[in-house]
């Protein structure tokens, strides 16, 4: 099984460089008399789109890891004895689910930070934006949890393990197998929505692409850049999730 996925994988990463270089081949092709291009001009701004996808991919990280932490306490707040805390996390996994990132992030910014003079930009932006994958994570996390069986359960309190041998030993390793898929669509997600904090002024590789573009009055060679610069994130991101997958597969 785990040759068979690997092969799967290799090839869906083929497929998908065969796709862009057939796209890439079809734009050259037809603005080669419509549109000219200006490649080095767009060179010149090299260190400034590099500066981008580091602050890009900086954002990104530090989201991923605030997200899981946030969907975490969410599910386990969902399961809490106290009334108060179930109904709060499930209210805000509820509006957040219910609600666009966009305006997510122009609220919080624009309603709460910026009023309050609570920081800046791009800790606030990365925060929302942590804020908002965290209730879509706290519900892949909760559907992983709830797939496991009764049966599993019981068993595991007949042979005397408390509440945290159950999860260490029973709950969480099932879960993070079954979480996996979901999760890293969700990751891969956050990492293009990342592209939405520039609505609230952050400088980030969407923002300087269009700075750029406007320096050197182009606009095909930022955004081909721009969408390659995205899957050096994504691919990788995917293909870890992936072997993770492999990792934690084993027989139940």
């Amino acid at each position: 099984m785990p040759e068979s996925r690997s092969t799967s994988t290799t090839r869906s990463v083929l497929l998908s460089a065969l796709i862009i270089g057939v796209l890439a081949a079809l734009v050259w092709a037809i603005f080669p008399d419509t549109y000219r291009w200006h490649w080095g001009s767009f060179w010149d701004y090299r260190m400034l789109f590099f500066k981008g996808w580091l602050l890009m991919a900086g954002i990104s990280l530090a989201a991923m890891v605030l997200s899981v932490l946030g969907g975490l306490a969410l599910m386990m707040g969902t399961r809490a004895p106290w009334e108060i805390v179930r109904l709060f996390c499930g209210g805000y996994i509820t509006l957040m689910r219910g609600t666009p990132l966009l305006v997510v992030l122009l609220l919080g910014y624009y309603g709460l930070v910026s009023p309050l003079r609570l920081g800046d930009a791009l800790p606030a932006g990365t925060l929302l934006l942590a804020a908002f994958e965290a209730a879509y994570l706290a519900e892949i996390f909760r559907g992983a949890l709830d797939s496991i069986g009764r049966s599993q359960r019981e068993a595991a309190r007949a042979v005397g393990f408390d509440v945290w041998q159950l999860y260490r030993y029973v709950l969480i390793p099932q879960s993070v197998r079954r979480a996996l898929p979901g999760m890293a669509g969700e990751l891969v997600s956050l990492v293009k929505s990342s592209s939405l904090l520039s609505v609230l002024g952050v400088d980030e590789i969407t923002q300087i692409t269009k700075l750029i573009n406007a320096r050197s009055y182009s606009s095909l060679e930022g955004f081909i850049p721009l969408a390659l610069a995205y899957l050096a994130v994504t691919l990788p991101l995917t293909w870890l999730a992936q072997r993770l997958e492999r990792r934690f597969a084993y027989e139940t």
